[in-house]
């Protein structure tokens, strides 16, 4: 089963740049859709896997495929915004660790059941800027389907996705940039580290202890 909401999956962009899309390419690059297909054969298999695996299992299983679909350091530093330049290497690390757990995490615990919903990279493309717009689906049972439409950025030959927009418009990293300013607002580095860790534990029930 998929508990999305318009916050669960919220693994770069400004609101600004959100509008204004080039006009559709008849076909997606081949290697422009392969992270993410390899993302979503990653989500099936721990959504067939379910509570008969351990949600630490589920989680190694499905790491690679989170590391190989999302540039999260881009992600971080996007969300975390200026304060990112003033933190040392060190609490840089530190962060960005904590990061990947929590959006690893986030994925496992929002997939975790199968009930016969169909993933998929549908064609066409829309540029923004550099940047390439993937849309995909996935499709229930009983045929409902959310859009996610995935911000791809080509690093040195290598598509990576810098954000994630659920109905086509709502930005992940928007959304999360929010939090996590008013969390920095009010303390520093550890303390942001100190709430991805708290939420790392209460997705995983325990499960995963930071």
């Amino acid at each position: 089963m998929i508990r999305l909401t318009r916050r669960a999956l919220l693994p770069s962009l400004t609101a600004a740049a959100l509008v204004a899309f080039k006009p559709v390419r008849a076909q997606p690059d081949g290697d422009l859709g392969q992270p993410l297909t390899k993302l979503y054969a990653g989500l099936e298999a721990a959504m067939r896997a379910g509570s008969t695996t351990s949600f630490a299992e589920r989680f190694k299983a499905l790491a690679p495929a989170v590391d190989g679909a999302f540039d999260l350091p881009t992600v971080l530093k996007v969300s975390v915004g200026l304060r990112w330049d003033s933190m040392n290497p060190a609490d840089q690390a530190r962060l960005i660790e904590a990061f990947r757990r929590f959006t690893i995490a986030t994925y496992v615990a929002n997939f975790d059941k199968y009930d016969g919903e169909r993933f998929q990279v549908l064609p066409g493309a829309r540029d923004l800027g550099a940047d390439r717009v993937v849309q995909t689906e996935i499709v229930s049972a009983t045929g409902d389907r959310i859009r996610l439409d995935y911000v791809m950025r080509d690093d040195a030959g290598v598509w990576k996705a810098v954000d994630v927009l659920l109905d086509g418009s709502i930005s992940r990293v928007a959304v999360q940039r929010s939090d996590f300013r008013k969390i920095l607002a009010r303390g520093d580095a550890d303390a942001l580290i100190d709430s991805l860790r708290r939420k790392i534990v209460d997705l995983s029930n325990g499960a995963l202890k930071s």
